[in-house]
């Protein structure tokens, strides 16, 4: 088992991340720059965005799977990403809007999930 997102905290903006069991909405590994941010609750809160999620595919019966979830808001940007050798596990990333690079974000958070193991 590998659960080390680490490498995440390099990002501009970076203000935290974390690994979640949506199963239960527990945190696997999480990392933190410092700035006041509750990731537990976020993770457990954004376990009900997937769970919603994929309910809502469901309904559509659409047969796809969610490569990412964006959430924007006014002074930060908000991103899950399923793994996709585990789907029922996720990656939390929260980055400053000012100071991220999005494109990069969703690109450090592909590649921190590819090197996950759960």
């Amino acid at each position: 088992m590998s659960t080390d997102i680490s490498d995440l905290k390099t990002l501009a903006g970076f203000i935290g991340a974390c690994l979640v069991d949506s199963e239960t909405g527990l945190m696997l590994a999480s990392e933190t720059s410092g700035v006041p941010f509750d990731l537990e609750a976020a993770g457990a809160a954004n376990t009900e965005v997937v769970r919603a999620k994929n309910a809502a595919m469901r309904a559509l019966g659409l047969e796809d799977k969610i490569e990412d979830i964006l959430i924007t808001l006014g002074t930060q940007y908000h991103l899950i990403r399923p793994l996709t050798a585990n789907p029922a596990v996720f990656v939390y990333l929260a980055v400053d809007r000012k100071t991220a690079n999005l494109g990069m974000a969703r690109l450090a958070l592909k590649n921190a999930e590819g090197t996950l193991r759960v």
